[in-house]
């Protein structure tokens, strides 16, 4: 709805341009620790591969092809994601039943949009689509374990929102360049872009943030899965599209999917959690600095203050 108003590339600006502004003012507000130097440059790094590129190509490739389609293609990004992952030097190994997890939940999407699929078929805009989509996938997964893999003091709900704002930041001067359509100013696409702002970054991207702090990455990368769930949802219960018996099969193989991953994921993300708490903080004391008014570099203040 939202590029019934916008062209892609401002639509892409103006939402993580207004989505950072905001998660940076609150820090600003509670005092919490903002990226600077080094850290700050490898934040915006990540956030113009993962935003710019990953979402801005998935923006561009549902101008020329189906969402259906688009969604269907974008569930191969789990592949991606752990590619990278294992590429990185000391990155997670890939095993065989957590790719076979995987694989489930990569199948579980595809009957949900096999309709979709065999109506369009293989033209040249499918074609465009998925090769946009390739280079969005290779921007956001590369992005996302690069951010992953960085030292810093900032809470990662606010390192996603100095990726948001540097996003933006970045593709204003292009968006302002390059010829698009003109904006079609209507209600619709105005509740269609807050919906955007507050529901896909603030809330979704901080989501995404903080599993991706969190958790090993075969289990973050599956996120598509419940996209497409919810996708289905939300189209039957404001649209009344059709869910029979093939959608309700559909989510019993991505639950299996996702659940098979998580069941047979590595654990040793979880170990570096527990050596990073020995150096810096606790995940929980994170979230409390986050939401209580006090940053790492407080708290780290404090101890000394202490001592």
């Amino acid at each position: 709805m939202s590029l019934e108003m916008f062209p892609p590339l401002a639509l892409v600006s103006i939402r993580y341009t207004l989505s950072g502004a905001l998660l940076i003012l609150f820090a600003m507000a509670r005092g919490l620790h903002l990226p600077r130097g080094r850290e700050l440059g490898a934040v915006c790094l990540s956030g113009f591969l993962t935003l710019g590129i990953g979402n801005g190509a998935l923006v561009f490739s549902e101008v020329i092809i189906p969402s259906g389609i688009a969604g269907l293609i974008i569930t191969i990004s789990p592949f991606w994601m752990v590619g990278v992952e294992a590429l990185f030097p000391g990155g997670e190994r890939l095993y065989a039943p957590t790719i076979g997890g995987m694989v489930v939940g990569l199948l579980g999407a595809g009957l949900l949009f096999t309709p979709d699929a065999g109506v369009h078929g293989i033209d040249k805009n499918l074609l465009n689509g998925f090769l946009m989509l390739q280079l969005g996938m290779a921007g956001w997964s590369i992005g996302s374990i690069y951010q992953r893999r960085q030292p810093g003091k900032t809470h990662p709900i606010i390192a996603g929102g100095v990726q948001q704002f540097a996003a933006g930041m970045i593709l204003t001067p292009f968006a302002l360049a390059i010829r698009e359509h003109p904006i079609h100013w209507s209600t619709r696409g105005m509740m269609a872009l807050l919906y955007l702002v507050f529901f896909g970054s603030i809330v979704g991207y901080s989501a995404y943030m903080y599993a991706l702090d969190r958790l090993p990455v075969a289990i973050v990368s599956v996120y598509p899965y419940v996209n497409a769930i919810v996708a289905v949802g939300l189209g039957w219960l404001i649209y009344q599209e059709p869910f029979g018996m093939r959608e309700a099969v559909a989510m019993v193989v991505i639950f299996a999917g996702v659940w098979a991953v998580k069941r047979y994921s590595p654990q040793r993300h979880q170990q570096r959690i527990n050596a990073r708490q020995g150096e810096n903080q606790s995940p929980d004391l994170a979230t409390a600095d986050c939401f209580g008014g006090k940053g790492a570099a407080g708290h780290a203040e404090e101890r000394g203050e202490d001592e």
